[in-house]
């Protein structure tokens, strides 16, 4: 770490002034006490060591700047040198005792010190601005060094010259101080003339420097002075001079702070000291001049000629000054004229940019006429400015938005500068409205405006634009009514508004039945078409009061508020039945529609609009249950139900994720020789607090919640596995069939094809041994992704099977376009043929299905009669309790083992 002394400003010069004035206490105490050697010695060593440190801290300086490294390593050698010259001249005089000799070494260190320090001093990195500027520093200079060369010629180098001396190196010599010293002051003020030209700032005190030097060369001159007069001791008064020069060099090499610039304020003291400087310093040489005059009455030549020069001098400044201030002046003169310019340009572009911007600007008085008006309102309000200057400004607003706008104006009157923002709706010569942002500032006291500015915005657009998006925030985006988001705002509002004016009200969620199918059967268009029609019947049925909106797909709801009595919600669910159900024109199609209304009042136990909606919707599905549409009114034992249906849900993912299901396998017996065929594979779920769940409560709950998938997969590798075994295993089953059944759900599965190969391969079942039995609404749906699933399925291998055949009314269209091998008969159709009902049906399916090659499965057989009946009729496969119910993998593996006919008459052919 470099070496910085007296590191904290401040310090420095506290130190060294204690130094100095110690000092000179004790060469007073030593020449008071009569001690003349002591005096000077105390005077030598303190002017050698007060030089070597000045020098030593200028060196150490130098290495911790790179831009005033020379300035420092110049000065540090100037001190060093008079340095090592009062050691000289201390050796001579107080170690040794003599009188030092003249010419000596000690005046090679003395006279060292003046070229070194003008050196040092004008290295300084200073500029003058102008070539003028530099020439009358130059010319200051040399004023003042001819003055005080003048004043030293008539002080001491005059008198120095008259009394000759031993040699003319001795003469040299003695002049050579005189003459340095005037030099280094010369020097000295111009380089702090150049500083104040300069506005560059240095990290040097200037004053101390300076300062330092002018006291040395003032003391040197004054020793040179009194050595003429043989006048001069060591401990004189002159000695302080030269103590307090190095002691201020040593100051200004210890301060390492930028804080003491050479930059001088232009309005400062010193500054104007600088100016007049020159004349000071020509005033004192004249004044010198005179008194010398008058007391010797005769002129020498050279102060003679040095006055001659100084009136050169002195012109010439003034003639560069002169010229200077020529300049300047023009310079002014052009900066004035260009400020001009600049300020009608900035006021024009100024104008420029308010006639032609988007906004309007309007300026008013107290009254509210119009006292300007910008070019821009012709563009924006369709009106010339010329026409609205000195008419009133509300001749131009809405009546309903004059009242907020006169507030505004109102509110910034009362306070300068004060502003406020406001919407404001402006007319237009047609009539219509123009929506505008207006800022209104109060002006009134500047004086080149004089009143209330309006900076007008026309955000009719974007007020549009916020309109049209609030209006799509609350609004269904295909019917127009309101939306899901707004019905609860409503719902909310009104149960608010019940409680304190104690109006009932009540909701009635509504949900169309056989809206899937037209959307499947007749596209997505038609569905549009038919739920803006069903909407505008819904519109058509309330009280302009109630509040009509779609929550979603066919999901309608009606806020009925201000309910007198409640039998009117039955009587408008009724209303909503019977006109809901008449039928619709899509494009040129008829359609017919169901609707079941859930009704929930706001005395059934709601405590928010959230709550409330829930028994709406509880008690629309409740109708639906009950089938054939109708409406259904809240009732907490629907809410009961609803509970239960989750924990039946919770338990049911339980009993998937636990292995809680089982897989019962009922068998398939061919109606020719009663042997078994093939098993259907059933889940069964003991539930381990509830008992046996029926597939009936279990498998549409799977359905509605989506676990129909995870279910199926699971049934589909069990029986899988399963019915592998018994091929293996039992001797004659080794190409046992096994139907599953498959959900819509699982049909809508796009990787439902690879899964089920995946299994294939994973148990080893061949496909062809694999029924897969789907519900005739697979076929009505006529989902294109379900049709190549299937096609998919059967270019595998596995056979495909409509159950429960007869029930949905499908066209033979659909059969010839799914690739299915089996009908399953439905179980209704089979118990009409031992009650004596009508076969036909029976006969015909059955016809069908020899007649495309199908196999004719029926499924419910409970009694020989129904066997007998569908044996003659040509069925190819039974299934049913008279066979023997579902049985568990176990038990049916001991009754395959038995390997005999099941339950068939043998004997001749009923038929």
């Amino acid at each position: 770490m470099s070496y910085r002394p007296f590191e904290r400003v401040g310090v420095a010069p506290v130190v060294v002034g204690a130094l100095t004035l110690s000092w000179v206490a004790l060469l007073m105490l030593c020449a008071r006490a009569g001690q003349e050697g002591a005096v000077q010695l105390t005077s030598n060593l303190g002017l050698a060591l007060i030089a070597l440190a000045a020098g030593v801290a200028a060196v150490r300086r130098a290495r911790d700047t790179r831009e005033l490294r020379h300035f420092w390593l110049l000065l540090g050698a100037a001190s060093l040198a008079w340095s090592a010259g009062q050691t000289v001249w201390t050796w001579y005089e107080s170690v040794l005792g003599r009188e030092v000799p003249f010419p000596s070494l000690a005046d090679v260190g003395y006279l060292g010190l003046p070229p070194l320090a003008a050196t040092a001093l004008l290295c300084l990195p200073l500029a003058a601005p102008t070539l003028a500027g530099r020439l009358r520093a130059v010319l200051d200079g040399l004023i003042v060094a001819l003055s005080l060369l003048l004043v030293s010629w008539i002080i001491v180098l005059g008198p120095v010259v008259n009394a000759g001396g031993d040699s003319m190196l001795a003469q040299t010599i003695s002049l050579a101080y005189p003459v340095g010293d005037t030099v280094v002051i010369t020097i000295v003020i111009f380089t702090w003339l150049r500083a104040r030209q300069s506005a560059r700032k240095l990290p040097v005190s200037l004053a101390l420097v300076g300062g330092g030097l002018v006291s040395f060369a003032v003391a040197d001159s004054g020793f040179v002075y009194l050595t003429t007069l043989s006048d001069y001791s060591s401990g004189s008064f002159i000695d302080i001079g030269w103590f307090a020069g190095f002691a201020l060099l040593l100051v200004a090499a210890s301060q390492v702070r930028s804080d003491n610039t050479v930059h001088i304020d232009e309005e400062s003291f010193g500054n104007q000291l600088g100016t007049f400087l020159p004349y000071s310093a020509v005033l004192i040489a004249v004044t010198t001049s005179a008194i010398d005059v008058m007391r010797s009455g005769a002129t020498d030549i050279f102060i003679s000629w040095d006055r001659s020069a100084l009136m050169v001098f002195l012109v010439a400044r003034q003639v560069l000054t002169l010229r200077e201030n020529m300049a300047l002046t023009r310079n002014l003169e052009d900066r004035v004229q260009a400020r001009t310019a600049e300020l009608q340009s900035s006021r024009q572009r100024f104008a420029a940019l308010v006639q032609h911007s988007s906004d309007v600007v309007t300026v008013i008085d107290h009254s509210g006429v119009i006292t300007y008006q910008s070019e821009s309102c012709l563009r924006v309000l369709g009106r010339e400015a010329t026409s609205m200057t000195g008419s009133s400004l509300w001749d131009y607003i809405a009546e309903d938005h004059a009242a907020a706008l006169r507030e505004v104006i109102a509110s910034v009157s009362v306070e300068p500068l004060r502003l406020q923002t406001l919407h404001n709706s402006w007319l237009r010569p047609d009539g219509s409205e123009c929506h505008l942002e207006v800022t209104v500032t109060n002006l009134l006291l500047n004086e080149d405006v004089e009143g209330l500015v309006l900076n007008s915005r026309d955000v009719t657009d974007r007020t549009a634009l916020q309109e049209q998006l609030l209006h799509q925030a609350f609004h269904d985006s295909l019917t127009a009514l309101f939306n899901r988001a707004m019905f609860k705002e409503r719902l909310e509002h009104a149960l608010t508004r019940r409680e304190r004016h104690a109006a009932s009200l009540a909701v009635l969620f509504l949900d169309l039945d056989g809206f899937k199918e037209v959307n499947d059967t007749l596209g997505h268009s038609a569905g549009d078409t038919l739920l803006i029609q069903v909407a505008n019947r819904l519109l058509d049925l309330v009280r302009p009061s109630d509040t009509v909106a779609r929550f979603g797909g066919d999901e309608f709801a009606i806020l009925v508020e201000d309910l007198d009595d409640p039998a009117y919600t039955i009587t408008l669910a009724q209303r909503v039945n019977t006109v809901l159900r008449e039928a619709y024109d899509l494009g040129g199609t008829r359609v017919h529609l169901g609707v079941s209304v859930g009704i929930a009042h706001d005395a059934d136990m709601a405590a928010d609009a959230e709550q409330l909606l829930r028994n709406a919707d509880l008690a629309m599905y409740q109708a639906k249950a009950a089938g054939e549409g109708g409406f259904a009114i809240y009732d907490p034992s629907m809410h009961a139900g609803l509970v239960e249906r989750v924990r039946l849900e919770a338990d049911l993912r339980k009993a998937i994720d636990d292995g809680g299901l089982a897989v019962h396998y009922q068998p398939l017996i061919s109606m020719s020789t009663g042997r078994v065929t093939g098993v259907e594979a059933l889940a069964r779920w003991q539930h381990p607090e509830r008992g046996p769940v029926s597939p009936v409560e279990f498998i549409p709950l799977a359905e509605a919640t989506g676990l129909i998938r995870r279910l199926g997969l699971w049934v589909l590798r069990e029986a899988c596995a399963q019915t592998v075994e018994w091929q293996r295993s039992q001797p004659g089953l080794s190409e046992l069939r096994l139907s599953v059944n498959v959900s819509p759900r699982q049909l809508d599965d796009e990787n439902l094809a690879a899964v089920i190969a995946e299994v294939l391969v994973e148990t080893g079942l061949h496909p062809e041994f694999l029924t897969l039995e789907m519900t005739e609404s697979v076929l009505m749906s006529d989902s294109p992704s379900a049709l190549v699933t299937l096609r998919e399925l059967k270019a595998m291998g596995v056979r495909l099977a409509i159950d429960d055949f007869g029930t949905g009314y499908s066209s033979l269209s659909y059969l010839h376009r799914f690739p299915v091998d089996v009908l399953k008969i439905d179980r209704s159709f089979i118990e009409q043929l031992s009650l004596g009902g009508d076969t036909a049906l029976v006969s015909t399916i059955v016809r069908l299905g020899h007649t495309m090659n199908l196999e004719t499965v029926a499924e419910g057989i409970e009694r020989p009669q129904e066997m007998l009946l569908l044996r003659r009729q040509g069925c190819t496969t039974g299934q049913g309790f008279h066979f023997s119910p579902a049985l568990p993998p176990e038990e049916l593996t001991l009754l395959l083992a038995e390997r005999a006919p099941l339950r068939m008459i043998r004997g001749g052919d009923p038929a």
